[in-house]
């Protein structure tokens, strides 16, 4: 579509009135003469909509505008919100980057793919972020360059496009920032880009012993993810994390792997203080399936939490199942 009115929609008396109304001199009119233009859901009105995203004098009338752009992936729409990445406002800039995070074909691929090179970083993440489920192959090559960027916002965001490429030729770069990253952000995305992949068991396991909690934590869910069984050990150990998100994940990994060894382990969290740490080890108590965890889950039975004292009925008929 090219961004040329056309003459027949602008006869229209009510669409040239709304297109009078984007030049009145209250931003609150012309705020709504956006949101009307955006109700018509005619693609020849999308030019006054992206000249008030464009050249607007009002942030919010800007930001408006490219909210309502959502919707529309043709080339200009997509040039026209990539345009306003780069505007003076937070406001705007955010508001077109989460619409651009809505895109669900590629039909712009080449519009979104030549703004990598821009010199913004926030440009360049949020189009990475655009350009994530898409899939799109040609993107890998780019995202591979990005996970190099100065900037930890664009690394992690081209991490996100990898992991969801699926691509083997990622998994060294993926598990070289997974444990070498300076940012923490960035190697909670490389390892669940690699659980993704379903690879890299190693750098998965140094991932457990990360400075970062959150790190650790991510480690732990996509280690349960794989059924890495050479995992069971670190995980083991990981329920003595100091953080409880960090052993809640763990426990739920063990009961994925079905690891009776950690049944001490396990057992020593069953009267944490918190809830949700109790309910996951009676959940993985369940998912042992062996006749030792049966007392660990009487005693859950009289939990004070409703939720722990349901986990554990439900843990105890898998053991009584297995031992049937």
């Amino acid at each position: 579509m090219s961004f040329e009115l056309l003459q027949d929609t602008l006869n229209d008396d009510d669409i040239a009135e709304l297109a009078q109304r984007l030049d009145h001199p209250d931003e609150a009119v012309r705020r709504i003469a956006v949101l009307d233009l955006a109700e018509q859901e005619d693609p020849a009105l999308l030019p006054l909509i992206a000249r008030a995203l464009a050249g607007d004098a009002s942030p919010t009338v800007r930001r408006e505008a490219a909210e309502r752009l959502g919707g529309w992936e043709d080339d200009a729409v997509v040039a026209a919100l990539c345009d306003a990445l780069d505007d003076d406002a937070t406001e705007v800039r955010t508001a077109a980057a989460q619409t651009l995070s809505g895109l669900k074909t590629g039909e712009a691929a080449e519009v979104l793919l030549a703004r990598l090179t821009h010199p913004a970083p926030f440009v360049r993440s949020a189009v990475l972020r655009a350009l994530r489920e898409l899939r799109l192959p040609q993107a890998a090559t780019p995202a591979l360059t990005l996970t190099r960027d100065a900037d930890a916002i664009v690394r992690r965001e081209a991490v996100g496009v990898l992991g969801w490429l699926r691509l083997d030729h990622a998994l060294p770069r993926l598990a070289e920032l997974a444990e070498r990253d300076p940012d923490a952000g960035v190697r909670r995305a490389a390892v669940g880009a690699l659980g993704v992949e379903g690879a890299a068991a190693g750098a998965l396991l140094a991932a457990l012993r990360d400075s970062a909690w959150q790190v650790r934590e991510e480690a732990a869910i996509t280690l349960g993810k794989l059924r890495v069984a050479e995992a069971v050990d670190a995980l083991d150990a990981a329920l003595r994390d100091e953080y409880w998100q960090v052993r809640l994940q763990a426990a739920r990994a063990l009961g994925r792997l079905k690891a009776v060894g950690a049944l001490p382990g396990l057992a020593a969290l069953i009267t944490h203080p918190i809830s949700n740490l109790r309910k996951e080890v009676v959940l993985a108590l369940g998912e042992l399936r062996h006749a030792a965890a049966r007392p660990l889950l009487q005693q859950a039975l009289a939990d004070a939490d409703p939720e722990v004292r349901k986990a554990a009925r439900i843990a105890l008929a898998q053991v009584d199942a297995a031992s049937a």
